[in-house]
């Protein structure tokens, strides 16, 4: 069957008619370039633990990220935010299918120690500060381990950097020799930003940094955040459940749907224009400061199908005030419908 013309990012690709899948060039003016990416987990079973089944909870998310910009991810829990983000570092095994491309390197083809060597520009500050910090390192020690352990510099300039780190992200010198217990969350996230930031990246994935703190915290992060971004020239791919974070700190926006990326486009078109049924309800629950303004709310009806059997066709037509017939049989590709702005949808098809 020959291919279906379709507009697409650069890079990017829809599913091919066939279910197969076609490798992209590298683009230098992205510095990670994520094709058809796919992440299954097996279903045990039976005496045997035989696989009986996958959850597919990264089922074909396409993206380019440009160097020196912030992408926001966002979506319901359980859409596949965070394997994503896990993906795309190789913290969760082997891909089941798709490219990532970082700085033109396919990340699941470096050996050991090309891996190991990538693994100072990449880095991810993890949704729960307290668990992600060893309770029984101090903190200089949390900071400056991987520092030590990948020689970024040398032995008699160690402590000075890890003052140096945990300054730019307003920690002070006395702070190295105390626990994370002894940590406010604010202070135990600030402390998971200079782990990630000590080893130089220039790719970090922030997995809802903000998400367990209070309001005011959530403030000072996100502006630490952006400060070092503007200093080190930071990439960053953030997740969230907040969509004012997101509008407020992203150049981009990607919406997650039970695996699948269904809108992708700058900021300021997605807020402005959302365009898929399933942006425009998950947009539709932000709260407006404003007692004269009346919601619109768009209330979803059903539940979020299983990962590990994921509805035939558009997987968000059992819950589409718009399905169709094509919906439950076709499954939508990727289109441009305004420059930028990427919609996986029929209602968009010619």
């Amino acid at each position: 069957m020959p291919e279906r013309k379709t507009d697409r990012p650069a890079g990017a690709r829809g599913p091919a008619e066939d279910g197969g899948f076609t490798p992209v060039e590298y683009d230098p003016q992205y510095i990670l370039m994520v094709n058809q990416l796919k992440k299954y987990f097996p279903i045990k079973g039976g005496m045997v633990s035989k696989t009986v089944g996958q959850v597919k909870a990264v089922d074909g998310v396409t993206f380019n990220l440009k160097r020196g910009t912030t992408m926001g991810l966002v979506g319901e829990s359980g859409c596949g935010k965070t394997t994503t983000g896990r993906a795309i570092l190789r913290l969760s095994g082997e891909k089941t299918g798709g490219q990532v491309l970082f700085n033109g390197q396919e990340v699941y083809d470096l050996s050991p120690k090309q891996l190991r060597a990538l693994r100072t520009k990449m880095q991810i500050i993890f949704q729960d500060p307290f668990s992600s910090l060893p309770p029984r390192l101090p903190v200089g020690e949390i900071i400056g381990e991987a520092v030590r352990e990948h020689h970024l510099v040398p032995k008699e300039q160690f402590n000075d950097y890890v003052d140096q780190v945990m300054d730019n992200c307003g920690l002070q010198p006395f702070h190295k020799d105390r626990y994370p217990h002894e940590f406010s969350g604010g202070q135990r996230q600030r402390i998971c930003i200079a782990r990630a930031l000590a080893l130089n990246p220039e790719f970090v994935v922030c997995d809802e940094p903000v998400s367990a703190l209070d309001v005011s915290i959530q403030a000072q992060i996100i502006n630490l955040l952006k400060q070092l971004q503007e200093k080190y020239k930071l990439t960053y791919l953030f997740i969230s459940h907040d969509l004012s974070v997101v509008e407020h700190i992203s150049d981009s926006v990607g919406v997650m749907y039970l695996g699948n990326l269904v809108e992708y486009g700058s900021t300021q078109d997605i807020f402005r224009n959302p365009m898929h049924p399933y942006t425009k309800a998950l947009f539709s629950a932000i709260p407006v400061p404003d007692p004269t303004v009346r919601m619109e709310r768009i209330v979803l009806e059903g539940s979020i199908p299983s990962p590990a059997n994921p509805p035939s066709g558009c997987k968000f037509h059992t819950r589409c005030p718009h399905c169709t017939q094509r919906c439950v049989e076709e499954e939508p590709i990727q289109r441009e419908v305004e420059p930028g702005h990427y919609v996986v949808c029929h209602l968009y098809d010619p």
